[in-house]
């Protein structure tokens, strides 16, 4: 479930599934993103499983199978798509079913869907390629739901964060973080949405929003942090030098604090057109 770049590495913002190298850098290290990465809220789950016909998914870009085992968890029979070899196979040792492919290339043989969910990982998609693939395997009435977990610092400590960037990474995206206030994926929910309207076999498409918080001590930020795009790229020096300045930051505020989270999603329901 890789999350937009925040290093020098990063894609054009107009394309950011041409960046293969960024989406293949997160299986370095499996044990540690599936450790790392925070899950999605029970009440957007729980929707999508609502929402949809059945309980047959598919879970684009699968990576160690977070949202899979959720959505298991929820009475779901889930199938994984995932490209990095090394991701699948940590999914597979836990026991999910995933197929190693690019979405976009990739051969249902066959088989259809009630939903069709990507969590953090639609923005490594060819827009108009996954919308069509998505209607392809969804079956009448099926639901697509595309969705990020954003993390929401409060100004003064994204401030503090986005110097260390810029002191360390001065052109990463990082270093020029927008007010903690605005939605940075904003534009990748409304070139999702656009594409679905464009591939003529959806609904309306439907945002969606879930707010919610984690306390993170200083060594599990840290922790995410490391598995997050640009960082992934970084030598093992520069990367060192981010997380010393990081955990400084968070030394000051008492070694803990309490992010804010919104998991905005965009979601559309396969038309009979389809």
């Amino acid at each position: 479930m890789p999350t937009l770049p925040s290093g020098p590495s990063r894609p054009p913002a107009s394309e950011p599934h041409r960046a293969r190298h960024v989406a293949e850098s997160f299986g370095v290290d499996p044990e540690r993103y599936d450790r790392a990465r925070p899950r999605y809220p029970d009440a957007m789950v729980n929707r999508i499983v609502t929402a949809a016909p059945g309980t047959d998914v598919l879970d684009v870009g699968c990576g160690t199978g977070i949202v899979a085992r959720q959505l298991h968890a929820a009475g779901c029979r889930v199938t994984g798509v995932e490209p990095d070899t090394r991701m699948a196979a940590w999914a597979r040792q836990h026991g999910l079913r995933v197929d190693v492919a690019k979405f976009e290339d990739w051969d249902p043989a066959g088989r259809s869907f009630d939903a069709v969910v990507a969590g953090q990982t639609w923005h490594w998609v060819d827009p108009a390629a996954g919308a069509a693939k998505a209607a392809e395997v969804l079956r009448p009435d099926g639901r697509l739901a595309v969705f990020w977990n954003v993390d929401q610092p409060p100004p003064e400590l994204a401030e503090a964060f986005s110097e260390v960037h810029r002191r360390i990474l001065p052109d990463s995206l990082a270093a020029r973080r927008p007010p903690a206030e605005s939605d940075p994926y904003a534009a990748l929910c409304a070139k999702a949405a656009d594409a679905l309207r464009e591939a003529g076999t959806f609904g309306e498409p439907e945002r969606w929003r879930f707010d919610w918080q984690r306390s993170y001590t200083r060594d599990e930020w840290l922790d995410h942090l490391s598995t997050t795009g640009g960082l992934t790229l970084l030598p093992p020096p520069k990367l060192a030098e981010v997380l010393t300045g990081i955990g400084a930051v968070i030394d000051t505020l008492g070694g803990q604090f309490t992010m804010p989270y919104a998991t905005v999603a965009v979601t559309a329901r396969r038309t009979d057109a389809g």
